[in-house]
């Protein structure tokens, strides 16, 4: 089964907990604190496979969780970082992200990575803590909650130059006969289901990738037919061979056939239309095919249009197509897909950031029973890392909430003394 659109679930490791932890050894006086920090959370990153066509394996596992740090622990020892979780994904897999839009990352190339989710830093030990004025604190964080988001993974095949056309103008056949593919052939519209990618190698040693793709019919991109699902394989390709069946067996009009595709690529896509584009008159070996041909050129009225007639099933005509096509996969570069705000490349990994858009750190609504509700990645991450088991850390975290404007905040929106406050499943009173 061919998969090229799946939802999933990714969320990086949570960071370890710090630890409040003191020295306890005989004949050592005023030991001080000694608690470690937690580890890092391990990382979710996907990584291209050459090896994989589809995205098939996702619809059988559609969640991701990396693991989580370890604690920090006694005498000052730092807790293991949580290791990565790789997954694997095909070239040419775009990721999303579903809540917002964006592009995280647009994976190509084999070998090539990007972080998906990260982990969450480990919490801080009561040593990092520890000051003149406050000597011996009892004071610790909890690990960072890892980032975890709903993503879509969309996969557009990698291919030089794609086949496009009506159903059963000889696409696939093209296909089987110029490289060593063997997609299904049958005589009725929409044999194809999938897109099927081969490897054309001429006589020179020159190579390509040559993609069919399924039948385009009017109103594709509107989803009618099998157009829309699979309309976007053909952004990836350089050059667009536009295949149009000139026998008129099936009581179309080639030309007209031939405005509606690009109607439809043109509607899709508006860059489509810049890819350069070869006719392809096939079934030529047909009675009536000269003269609609002829036709054809005529309506066409464009002398530079480059317009190759061949014979799929007879094998006529081919070498000149196929020395055409590479002549231009030489000279058209590759069409950028998406416009990257910020990209950050590091020594070891091909990633790709997207640029985040800032937010505010916090913001309060009401609830149906009138208390204040406090919600944003800013504070909940602050609420999540406070160990509340200890009076400094609590003290702590109300200072945080000061200094962000928390307590302003709430006096505007009309908090008094006494109010209610929730944070998640925490509540607290306001006090003036």
């Amino acid at each position: 089964m061919f998969v090229d659109h799946v939802k999933v679930y990714v969320k990086g490791g949570n960071g370890g907990d710090g630890m409040v932890a003191f020295r306890r050894e005989k004949y050592i006086a005023y030991g001080g604190p000694a608690g470690g920090d937690g580890g890092k959370g391990g990382d979710v990153v996907f990584i291209v496979d050459e090896g994989l066509r589809t995205l098939m394996d996702f619809r059988y596992q559609r969640h991701f969780k990396a693991p989580r740090g370890e604690h920090g622990g006694s005498k000052n020892m730092h807790g293991k970082g949580g290791v990565d979780m790789v997954v694997k994904v095909p070239p040419g897999t775009i990721v999303k992200d579903v809540e917002t839009g964006d592009i995280i990352a647009d994976l190509v190339e084999h070998g090539q990575t990007a972080v998906i989710a990260k982990g969450g830093r480990g919490g801080r030990g009561n040593s990092r803590f520890a000051t003149p004025q406050n000597p011996a604190p009892e004071l610790s964080e909890k690990g960072e909650p890892g980032v975890e988001r709903e993503i879509t993974l969309e996969l557009k095949v990698l291919a030089d130059a794609g086949l496009v056309g009506f159903p059963s103008v000889g696409k696939s056949t093209l296909l089987s006969v110029v490289s060593a593919a063997k997609p299904k052939i049958a005589d009725y519209h929409f044999t194809t289901l999938v897109p099927n990618l081969g490897m054309v190698e001429l006589d020179n040693g020159q190579t390509f990738v040559l993609a069919d793709l399924p039948g385009l019919i009017e109103g594709a991109h509107e989803g009618i037919g099998l157009g829309h699902q699979f309309l976007r394989h053909i952004e990836r390709t350089r050059v667009i061979i536009h295949v149009v069946d000139m026998s008129g067996l099936e009581g179309r009009d080639p030309y007209e056939d031939f405005l509606t595709i690009n109607e439809e690529l043109e509607r899709y896509n508006l860059r489509l239309m810049e890819r350069p584009q070869i006719i392809v008159a096939n079934k030529m070996d047909m009675p009536d095919a000269e003269e609609n041909l002829k036709l054809f050129k005529e309506k066409l009225n464009d002398e530079e249009a480059l317009i190759f007639p061949i014979s799929a099933i007879t094998r006529t005509g081919l070498d000149q197509l196929l020395f055409a096509v590479t002549d231009l996969l030489e000279t058209t570069p590759e069409f950028p897909m998406h416009e990257i705000e910020d990209e950050d490349m590091d020594e070891n990994r091909s990633v790709l950031y997207k640029h985040e858009r800032e937010t505010a750190d916090f913001k309060i609504t009401r609830d149906d029973d009138g208390a204040f509700v406090l919600s944003g990645y800013t504070i909940e991450r602050l609420f999540k890392m406070t160990d509340f088991n200890f009076d400094q850390s609590v003290r702590k975290f109300a200072r945080q909430m000061r200094g962000m404007g928390v307590d302003d905040a709430l006096r505007e929106r009309g908090a008094k003394d006494g109010d209610t406050v929730r944070i998640l499943d925490f509540e607290f009173e306001f006090l003036e």
